[in-house]
């Protein structure tokens, strides 16, 4: 039998009982559709990470202070004895360090001529922007020297910009932070959620000056440190290990803080590349395990098709006794019957694509999470339902080959 014969053939029988069909196809349709999904949400998260990961830097880590107790209670993350400029200096002085930053941060409320903005503000080096990867779109950032000096000027985020000027042209302007003037000389790339997602704070909804001038004339200074800061950030060497450079941090900030032998520290050194790889390996096994999860509604869809081709292989026994007379040899029995169940599945699997589409469309505009349709998913979604009708089908159309025309050509 030509394989046009067979396919027109198997198009035949799938719409000369259409209801039928489309029930035998539900199983491959949903699971179809499960796959689809479940894979696109893995791919998007993953795709939200690696930005994630592309933001923070893979060689950057984080010195902060640890917790206080005051009065019995603990005070969280942070609120321990802050850093100073000569801890961010020490630092910077390691052989490892390519680059560090004091950086001291709070709330602060920007006005505008056009509006009024609660927005976060940073206080930093110079290096605050090789540190954090992050570039100036517009305008430039400030120099070592306005650092230094405490000059009044302040780099933006893309939303604090849209905010505080929603018709633009914000470089050269003036706003007012905490009722100091600054102005706007550059605006930043945007950077987009912290946590990735949809989830997690703005980091566009920042703004960026020199450290002395935030800390002096709008976040204000701490009564027990001079020269504060509250947290530093740093730069590692390409090429360096970043979990020894972690040790050796830690070491020396042990020793500048005198903490005895045995004694817990009280800071942190955060490897924030590492915690957002443990998360993307414990997202990729949730994935993994929805992934298969899904595939065996295909495995379910699969078990019915086979069920039905055995019910028509039953059904049409004179007509595959007919055939077999007029010349049709096994093979092109089986071929036909292959054909059908393959036919039908493939069906339901474009189907069932159509479907999934749609809900990673709806899942996307509803969880504001990034959503991956690669062609790579689509080829496996097709692939596995092609493969399905294969597998499944073959046992009742090599039963239908198997018939003996002359009893096919007897049964009622």
């Amino acid at each position: 039998m030509k394989y046009g014969v067979a396919t027109s053939s198997a198009a035949e029988a799938l719409f000369s009982n259409p209801l039928r069909s489309l029930l035998t196809m539900l199983g491959i349709i949903i699971g179809v559709a499960s796959v689809m999904v479940m894979m696109s949400i893995g791919e998007g998260a993953k795709a939200a990470i690696e930005k994630q990961i592309s933001a923070v830097g893979t060689n950057v880590l984080t010195l902060q202070p640890g917790t206080m107790n005051r009065g019995g209670r603990n005070q969280g993350g942070g609120s321990g004895r802050p850093f100073n400029e000569t801890d961010v200096a020490a630092v910077a002085d390691l052989p490892f360090v390519e680059s560090a930053t004091g950086i001291l941060s709070g709330q602060a409320n920007a006005v505008s001529e056009e509006a009024n903005w609660v927005t976060n503000i940073q206080g930093g080096t110079a290096s605050f922007f090789e540190v954090n990867n992050w570039k100036v779109d517009e305008g430039r950032a400030f120099s070592e020297q306005e650092a230094q000096g405490g000059a009044a000027v302040v780099v933006v985020g893309k939303t604090a910009a849209k905010n505080l000027f929603p018709g633009g042209n914000i470089v050269g302007q003036r706003i007012r932070v905490n009722s100091v003037p600054v102005e706007v000389i550059g605006v930043l790339e945007s950077k987009g959620q912290g946590g990735g997602g949809g989830m997690g704070p703005d980091r566009d909804d920042t703004l960026v000056g020199p450290l002395s001038m935030v800390r002096n004339r709008i976040t204000g200074g701490n009564r027990w440190v001079s020269r504060h800061v509250s947290r530093i950030q740093i730069l590692v060497q390409d090429g360096y290990d970043v979990a020894e450079a972690q040790e050796e941090v830690s070491t020396m900030m042990r020793d500048r803080r005198r903490i005895e032998p045995g004694q817990p520290d009280n800071f942190m050194v955060v490897n924030f590349a590492d915690m957002i790889k443990q998360r993307a390996a414990v997202a990729e096994t949730m994935s993994t395990l929805l992934a298969f999860t899904a595939a065996v509604s295909l495995i379910v869809g699969g078990v019915g098709v086979m069920n039905i081709m055995l019910v028509s292989v039953t059904e049409r026994t004179r007509e595959i006794g007919l055939r077999m007379a007029i010349g049709a040899r096994g093979g092109d029995i089986l071929l036909q019957f292959l054909f059908e169940a393959i036919a039908l599945c493939t069906l339901g699997g474009v189907i069932g694509m159509a479907i999934g589409w749609l809900g990673v469309l709806g899942y996307a505009q509803l969880s504001q999470a990034p959503m991956v349709v690669s062609p790579i998913i689509v080829a496996t979604a097709l692939g596995a339902a092609a493969s399905v009708g294969l597998i499944f089908g073959f046992f009742p159309a090599r039963r239908a080959a198997q018939l003996d025309p002359i009893q096919a050509l007897r049964y009622d």
